[in-house]
């Protein structure tokens, strides 16, 4: 017997199969193998075709069940959902989309959940929602009402992006806590929707799907998908979650003090704490964690950095040779010493920088000298901007009383790089232990545990390898020598 997650990212879909037995993956596929197209009409935009997602589940479904035999597909049990965080997708009563997706880096509605933030008040959108309503989902969804009537007033239900690949499996539309909480629009305090942002808003809450627990059954599998993809129908869909929480839980981080990272195309460190707790100026963001619940708390501590593996990508699309693969740039790295020999890069390009308190300052490149740096030195200085990315963010976190010895992390993202994973264990004198998961393969073991094959969380979670262990150097300093540069340029450029 098995499990089947999906994790929907903004760049691929993965898919992963997990033997219910063993708690071992069997095979992990990625679809497309090119990244998916992010469209941006105007500046600080950024939106997907919910309907590309689909398409691309169904792909990348063949694609894992492709060379296995029939019996992996007869034996699936259930289906675990991971997906990208605070995106928005609007439906209208026959279950088609309204319009584009505004996802995760979209920056238009800063300035709505900036207002909001100051007319409702700041303590009681901290007390209730544990952050300023920003510009997540329901920021967006505001937008779309005051500058999309004729789609706003065609709305049935709103959901977030694993809502609605859970929707188009099953023809049921429900959400979650977690769900709710990563839009701002889950009220902590009352434990139940956010209704005094909607009526705020003006919104209906009718919009609202209804919420189920994260670890419970969210709906079967059509009779007409489950001929489509290959699978049993009436199976369940029974475990859905933002990609974050989902990476941490994967990693085995469910309790207060552990923490996970990732370092895609956003760079991301996310820890637990079980008490509601917010960062007074949001700075970093406070969300219901997997295994959360009104008596007895488990929060996540997110640190979102949206210029981080986007960054490298472009850095290795606009300057590396045709062929070289990032392992090629990781060897030519390896020539140049720390810092770059001067050569610093401000990664922040990627829109609205929420640990800049929503500044979108782009990206900078600072003490260029064209008879001394290389395409090496660039690509080094690239990966320590976003490695001191995530010390400025990480030392918020330390304010917060948060503090770190060890950090888990996937092997399949920036974490892989030697000097980016040294440059950020160097620098917070911490343990970085590299576990071979993915988020697809947690969302596929969660199923286990949803049908209590597994008698903990922990337990289902169980069977990662360890890759290696990062541990801290100090080459005379530099690596705080080069960040304490760093960050007084990035100082300087906040002044503007």
């Amino acid at each position: 017997m098995y499990y089947l997650g999906y994790d929907i990212g903004s760049s691929s879909i993965k898919a992963a199969l997990v033997d219910a037995e063993s708690n071992k993956p069997i095979k992990v596929v990625q679809y497309p193998e090119s990244e998916m197209d992010i469209i941006s009409r105007r500046q600080g935009w950024a939106e997907q075709n919910p309907e590309v997602w689909w398409e691309n589940i169904i792909q990348a479904t063949r694609k894992l069940f492709a060379d296995l035999e029939s019996k992996y597909r007869d034996g699936v049990l259930g289906i675990g959902i991971s997906y990208q965080m605070h995106g928005l997708v609007l439906v209208d009563k026959d279950q088609n989309v309204l319009r584009p997706s505004i996802i995760w880096c979209d920056s238009r509605a800063v300035e709505i959940g900036n207002e909001l933030f100051e007319k409702l008040g700041p303590q009681k959108c901290l007390d209730h929602l544990l952050n300023s309503p920003g510009n997540f989902t329901a920021s967006k969804l505001k937008w779309v009402k005051d500058n999309e009537p004729e789609s706003y007033n065609r709305i049935h239900k709103l959901m977030l992006p694993g809502d609605y690949i859970a929707m188009k499996l099953t023809g049921d539309i429900n959400t979650t806590v977690c769900g709710l909480s990563e839009g701002m629009m889950w009220d902590f305090k009352e434990n139940n929707p956010a209704n005094f942002l909607f009526d705020e808003f003006g919104i209906q809450e009718c919009m609202i799907p209804e919420v189920r627990d994260v670890f419970s059954n969210h709906g079967q599998l059509l009779n007409v998908v489950a001929d489509l993809l290959g699978l049993p129908a009436g199976i369940p869909v029974g475990y859905r979650s933002g990609d974050q929480p989902n990476n941490a839980m994967s990693l085995g981080v469910l309790n207060a003090g552990e923490v996970a990272a990732t370092g895609g195309t956003s760079g991301v460190v996310y820890g637990v704490v079980d008490q509601l707790s917010y960062d007074e100026d949001s700075r970093v963001n406070s969300f219901a964690h997997v295994n959360h619940c009104h008596d007895n708390p488990k929060i996540g501590i997110l640190l979102c950095i949206n210029g981080a593996g986007i960054q490298y990508r472009w850095v290795k699309q606009q300057m590396a040779s045709d062929g070289t693969s990032y392992v090629d740039m990781e060897r030519m790295i390896s020539s140049v010493p720390v810092n770059s020999e001067g050569l610093r890069i401000i990664p922040f390009g990627n829109g609205a920088e929420r640990i800049l308190e929503n500044k979108d300052i782009g990206s900078h490149v600072m003490n260029l000298h064209f008879n001394r740096h290389n395409r090496a030195h660039f690509y080094r200085a690239s990966l320590e901007g976003i490695a001191y990315s995530f010390i400025y963010g990480m030392e918020i976190l330390n304010d917060m009383g948060m503090k770190v010895s060890r950090i888990k992390v996937g092997n399949d993202n920036l974490f892989q790089s030697t000097v980016f994973s040294t440059t950020i264990a160097s620098l917070l004198q911490c343990e970085i232990d590299v576990v071979e998961t993915t988020g697809a393969v947690g969302a596929a073991k969660a199923i286990g545990y949803t049908l209590k094959h597994r008698s903990s969380l922990k337990e289902a979670m169980s069977g990662n390898k360890l890759v290696k262990s990062i541990s801290p150097t100090n080459i005379n300093g530099e690596y705080a020598h080069g960040y304490n540069v760093w960050k007084s340029d990035l100082t300087n450029l906040l002044k503007i």
